[in-house]
């Protein structure tokens, strides 16, 4: 492996015209393509085989003219203090809120008697000719526009509903991270020409993949969170990559190589531990195809062809451009900056050093303080977006609130019953109103609505909860419970289905799937360590590392998004359960990038080794090698992912912080700490693997063994390419 990639950083080093000009037409191309073949994306979130689902896709057919599963809208209104209701005023409202685009329908609050008791509120349902998904921001603002005049006359009027859930979209505020980052490289390599290389390669390797699922979005349905995680991630391990590269060419350069041998010995080296750190993350973001969740496919596969593209540029543009560069990668000095390793033992040496001598120490402090931060997680929930947990200021929290006061939270999320009858549809629905009713936590069910053929009958049951609460789900259950029951009665069978029921349904599925997931994540990325390290304490210290990290993370979530520690000076308005989709994707995530750091600070300790350093001189050298960069490379993640936090989105906000806060804590508490203190205290058994294993596993050499003692046969003639340590 590394002798092949010295040669690709030799050939790009070379021929860097053809390399540069090839990728920034790849960059057109794919920009062109983004502009003339992109589609809408959606907010859908649905997952085929659900109980929720199969009911809508069954009343499609036999009970269209219900609208289940289209988008609705709950319009509350509220006239100006001290005044009554005005049917006159009520009545125009509906006549206009029913002419807005693609609005099948509006029912008049007084004949649907959805008027509070005190005659406060007035609720008008809107009901789209499409499902939530296919409701357009246009649609959205003209329907708004409709309560201008009522709202100029004095009266309070707010917008909720599942059909008010918007597009997240990127924002300005969100590029912060990149600033910090630019900071970072500033700061890391003390050269502005050394900090601008990862950033130019990374920028470019992002244009190009978020370029792609732009037009891909022309022929698929994509979710809108897909492209941001994919600009999320490929922007933290596009400049990454990057910087491990650029790192290691300059200490090259400055050992006395040439640019051109540099590069190759940069490639042949670092950039082995970037194809295997990518592989990792994209192992583990590919993985999330099998999970039986296409919302989670698609952004993991949309991520993962990311991380190739910026694993491609890392090995081919960035070496090229480092040709351009030549030895003035070393030049353009920030007056101020020392560089680092001139005078005296590094931090990194000195830290390592210490962790050495207090291992046990280490690896009980560390220990204990990730089994603390994980105590919330014990308590977690899971659900999905709901008015409730949009901005305070938004119209959608506004209605809920002004609902739950004077209807009760519950009517916010109201469950649809559907019973498929086979005779007597009048005496079941009857039995089924009288069950379901005398459960706990309903507060009404309605009368039911048939289909012509009367065979399926449609109840509507009101909880006392809100639809993000846990006693709402614990009715979906019990309603679900009385099934069998119910038929053995009557021979009808019974399902639940709505927006909320199909949260909790959703929801359910995640969890399933978690464990699963982590099995075959951490089984496939294991095997890969293996074959890297040579070794089988190394990838389970890792893994272990990474479940501790896990851990955390989750707890550090939890105590934040569902109990609202720090809500405010992080900017989250709202609490409530973590987003359904959050606990998978960040395993999956997370253990890619975590690998990351594993796969370069040990690559160096065992560079080392392999070189004749004992086990704990190893480790020391290779983490005062790798420290600095692996701190820096960790700071401009932990930031990007930050500014994602400054988003409108909870789940964006909550995906950025997760990763963030799962970043760092693998990073400086796991990667920098535990596992050198391990790697010490473990000695010549941490590189142990049995003769037969070692025999069957395929040599990848990512250390650069062969490259001291041959060639990088690139260029002809006979040259020793000897990696610094």
């Amino acid at each position: 492996m590394a002798t092949f990639l010295a040669r690709l950083g030799r050939a790009s080093f070379r021929r860097r015209r053809l390399v540069t000009s090839l990728w920034v037409l790849l960059l057109v191309v794919f920009g062109v393509g983004a502009f003339t073949l992109s589609g809408q994306t959606t907010n859908s979130v649905t997952i085929p085989g659900t109980e929720a689902q199969q009911t809508i896709d069954r009343l499609e057919e036999k009970f269209p003219e219900a609208g289940v599963g289209k988008g609705t809208v709950n319009v509350a209104v509220a006239p100006p203090e001290g005044e009554q209701l005005d049917p006159k005023v009520i009545a125009g409202l509906v006549r206009d809120l029913s002419e807005a685009p693609n609005v099948a329908t509006a029912v008049d609050p007084f004949q649907a008697k959805s008027i509070a008791p005190d005659g406060s509120l007035a609720l008008i349902q809107v009901v789209y000719q499409v499902s939530s998904t296919e409701v357009t921001d246009a649609d959205r603002e003209a329907l708004e526009a409709t309560a201008e005049a009522t709202r100029a006359a004095g009266w309070t009027v707010e917008f909720g509903g599942d059909a008010m859930q918007g597009i997240p979209v990127t924002q300005p505020t969100e590029g912060v991270g990149v600033i910090i980052a630019a900071i970072v490289l500033i700061v890391t390599f003390g050269s502005l020409i050394a900090a601008g290389l990862p950033l130019f390669t990374a920028l470019i390797g992002v244009g190009i993949g978020m370029a792609g699922i732009t037009a891909l979005s022309g022929f698929v349905d994509l979710n809108a969170n897909t492209p941001v995680l994919a600009l999320m991630i490929g922007l933290a391990v596009g400049i990454d990559y990057a910087l491990f590269i650029v790192s290691r060419h300059r200490t090259e350069l400055e050992n006395g190589a040439s640019p051109e041998d540099a590069a190759a010995t940069a490639v042949g080296t670092a950039g082995s531990a970037v194809v295997f750190a990518g592989l990792t993350v994209i192992i583990a973001l590919a993985g999330l195809t099998v999970v039986g969740i296409p919302i989670l496919g698609q952004m993991g596969l949309a991520a993962s062809a990311t991380v190739a593209v910026a694993v491609l540029i890392a090995v081919t543009l960035l070496p090229a451009v480092l040709g351009f560069a030549g030895t003035k990668v070393l030049g353009g000095r920030i007056p101020g900056l020392r560089r680092a390793g001139k005078s005296g033992p590094t931090m990194g040496e000195r830290w390592a050093s210490f962790l050495a001598r207090r291992r046990i120490v280490a690896l009980l402090a560390t220990v204990v303080g990730l089994g603390v931060l994980a105590v919330p997680a014990s308590d977690m929930r899971l659900g999905l977006p709901t008015d409730a947990t949009e901005p305070p200021d938004s119209t959608q929290h506004k209605a809920y609130d002004l609902i739950s006061e004077s209807f009760g939270p519950g009517l916010n999320g109201p469950l649809v019953v559907v019973l498929d009858v086979e005779s007597d549809p009048r005496g079941t629905a009857q039995t089924a109103m009288q069950r379901i009713g005398a459960l706990d936590d309903v507060a009404m069910v309605t009368p039911p609505q048939f289909n012509r053929e009367h065979d399926t009958a449609l109840l509507t049951v009101i909880p006392k909860s809100g639809p993000e609460s846990q006693e709402t789900e614990d009715l979906v259950s019990d309603i679900r419970d009385l099934r069998d029951e119910l038929r053995a009665d009557t021979g009808a069978s019974m399902s639940v289905t709505g927006a909320t029921a199909m949260n909790i349904d959703i929801s359910q599925r995640m969890s399933d799937a978690l464990l699963p997931y982590l099995a075959l994540v951490v089984g496939l990325a294991f095997i890969l360590l293996m074959i890297v390290f040579r070794s089988l304490l190394v990838p389970l210290s890792a893994t272990l590392g990474f479940l501790g990290s896990v851990g955390a993370t989750f707890g550090a979530v939890v105590a934040v998004f569902q109990w609202g520690w720090l809500g405010d000076l992080l900017g989250v308005d709202a609490t409530g359960p973590v987003m359904s989709v959050l606990p998978i994707l960040l395993i999956g995530v997370l253990f890619g990038l975590a690998m990351d750091y594993q796969m370069f600070l040990v690559t160096r300790m065992r560079e080392e080794y392999v070189h004749g350093s004992t086990p704990n001189q190893a480790m020391i050298t290779g983490f005062k090698h790798g420290s600095r960069v692996v701190v820096a490379a960790a700071l401009i993640m932990t930031s990007v992912f930050a500014g994602f936090v400054l988003a409108e989105s909870i789940l964006i906000q909550s995906i950025g912080f997760a990763l963030a806060v799962g970043v760092a804590v693998d990073a400086f508490v796991v990667r920098m700490t535990l596992v050198p203190a391990l790697m010490s205290l473990l000695g010549r058994s941490a590189w142990w693997l049995p003769r037969w294993l070692n025999r069957i596993l395929p040599n990848v050499d990512v250390e650069g063994e062969k490259l001291t003692r041959g060639t990088d046969g690139g260029s002809g003639d006979e040259r020793e390419l000897k990696p610094s340590r």
